[in-house]
């Protein structure tokens, strides 16, 4: 019995698409629900051309860090651990020690694919405590979190 061939479509990225910026407030928002909606832009599955092998997401500007909001008792019991490697590496580090984009950051990190793919996606993440950013010629569009 002869076997017929599979052709398969090849799939390649677009080429010359500038990425966009975008703008997030995080005012009042809770820590989570930030980090999953920065997490979906930076991946680009806004965008009706997502695949997941590809970065063609946007980059994130995200101000006003102090003012994101840890519900319940997570400001104060909150601990994020980490290990060294080596024997007794264990490390405790609560919440209340970091700054507030190192917060932010790890939250969306976690949300992120766990490669290198991952790693050139939160490239494009830039936290700012404040309401101002360096990175106004670059035209970054608001974004309303829809909560």
């Amino acid at each position: 019995m002869k076997t017929i061939p599979v052709y398969r479509t090849p799939m390649i990225p677009p080429k010359g698409q500038v990425r966009e910026w975008l703008l997030v407030d995080a005012t009042d928002v809770p820590l989570g629900r930030l980090a999953s909606q920065v997490a979906k832009f930076l991946r680009g599955k806004h965008k009706p051309m997502f695949a997941p092998q590809w970065s063609l997401g946007a980059a994130v500007i995200v101000i006003n860090a102090e003012k994101v909001l840890l519900t319940g008792k997570k400001a104060q019991q909150k601990i994020y651990v980490r290990h060294t490697g080596y024997p007794g590496g264990q490390r405790h580090i609560p919440v209340f020690r970091l700054t507030p984009e190192e917060v932010i950051h790890h939250a969306v990190k976690g949300m992120l694919p766990k490669n290198k793919l991952g790693s050139r996606m939160l490239r494009n993440l830039f936290v700012y405590v404040g309401p101002s950013h360096p990175h106004l010629a670059q035209q970054p569009k608001p974004v309303s979190l829809a909560l």
